[in-house]
């Protein structure tokens, strides 16, 4: 799957926002409280609503006072167009209000275009956990083929309908579509959490925090060696003196992780390892899963790093995209911008208290910059980027 647009309406700063033409990586510029963490956020309100439901996912983010922004009216509206596996274009829109003191679900939409100028089928249309979907979605895709729907009720109004529908095997597109957002990954990696030993144990996939790094290392290099290895020979690129790493098991049944510098015979165990060292390894484990995820979300990886390794570390990231997981990164750092193309850039501005988002390669002045030799990182320290209040 490839996010192509995303619209986002009475969400927070955001009143009314666009964002056209997303690559497989996105990397999202701005002042601090321009809202690129509110941007995260629209995943995760999406990933909360499906595993939970509408309710609780405002309940959540302090109610819909909080959620809503400030001084509008009507329904948080969020809409997402996408590429799915097959190649054809999908629109996804959820509508969500407070009616009566009860959060409902006003609209939700989940519909496939048909060529460029077929009428779209919509495989779910529902409000207030009432609506139809697609009986014969077999036949998608077939010359003269006509949909036929059937009518559905949800328990509440507030649970999403492709929560409802997607968990049966009649609704093969929607169930998809579900599997997606369930497996969407928004980083929140704390590098206190992945420094401690860990219980031995099954990861195969980093969670949002780090705290199972040792796991996913032990999971790496026991099934999925090539992996591993690759992980260990961009360390010793860019992590001068490193060497070696392993899982060690302990007596009491934990994973330890243990880092071997070239210039000591003792390795090193995690906590004794500097932030960078640890980040760095925590993010190429990331982005050398065997199964990237459809969606990963990234604030700031230049944390803690030097600038030296960023460049290098935006173009594992867009290995990663290329591999089928498309990347969302913010970031204030000249040198990872540096490492980008104009059109992965897009710029973040508060204008009245609401947020605008402004695509780097739509500036005139910017592409004639960068194709006469300028970077882009060189371009945004100086403060030529439009749209941008650094």
């Amino acid at each position: 799957m490839q996010i192509e647009a995303i619209e986002i309406e009475n969400y927070r700063a955001f009143r009314h926002a666009r964002l056209d033409k997303l690559p497989r990586l996105v990397a999202l510029v701005g002042a601090n409280g321009t809202g690129k963490s509110t941007l995260f956020d629209v995943f995760s309100f999406l990933k909360d609503a499906l595993a939970f439901n509408a309710g609780k996912a405002v309940a959540r983010r302090g109610g819909m006072r909080e959620l809503r922004s400030r001084g509008q009216s009507g329904p948080v509206r969020i809409e997402i167009k996408f590429r799915e596996s097959g190649g054809r274009l999908a629109t996804y829109e959820l509508a969500v209000d407070e009616v009566d003191g009860r959060i409902m679900v006003e609209r939700e939409v989940l519909k496939f275009r048909r060529g460029q100028r077929g009428k779209p089928w919509h495989f779910v249309d529902f409000s207030r956990g009432r609506g139809t979907a697609i009986t014969n979605e077999q036949q998608y895709g077939e010359e003269g083929a006509e949909e036929h729907r059937a009518e559905y009720a949800l328990d509440e109004p507030d649970v999403l309908a492709i929560k409802g529908l997607g968990q049966f095997k009649d609704f093969r597109v929607v169930a998809e579509f579900r599997s997606l957002i369930e497996h969407w990954q928004i980083s929140d990696f704390h590098i206190a959490e992945a420094r401690p030993s860990t219980e031995e144990g099954y990861a195969e996939h980093l969670s949002t925090r780090g705290d199972n790094l040792a796991q996913v290392a032990q999971y790496l290099y026991t099934y999925h060696r090539e992996r591993f290895d690759a992980v260990l020979e961009a360390m010793k690129r860019r992590v001068p003196g490193v060497s070696h790493i392993d899982a060690k098991p302990t007596e009491d049944g934990r994973l330890v992780l243990r880092f071997q510098d070239g210039s000591f015979k003792d390795p090193f165990i995690a906590r004794f390892v500097s932030d960078g060292t640890i980040k760095m390894f925590a993010y190429l484990v990331l982005l050398h899963d065997p199964k990237p995820f459809p969606l990963l979300a990234v604030e700031e990886p230049e944390n803690q790093l030097y600038p030296e390794l960023l460049p290098e570390l935006a173009e594992e990231f867009r290995a990663y995209a290329q591999r089928g997981g498309q990347v969302f990164v913010s970031t204030h750092s000249p040198d990872f911008l540096n490492a980008l193309q104009l059109d992965e850039i897009y710029c973040l501005k508060k204008e009245g208290g609401f947020t605008t988002i402004t695509h780097a390669s739509d500036s005139e002045n910017l592409r004639a910059l960068v194709e006469a030799g300028d970077l882009p990182g060189y371009l945004w320290k100086q403060g030529l980027f439009e749209g941008l209040n650094r």
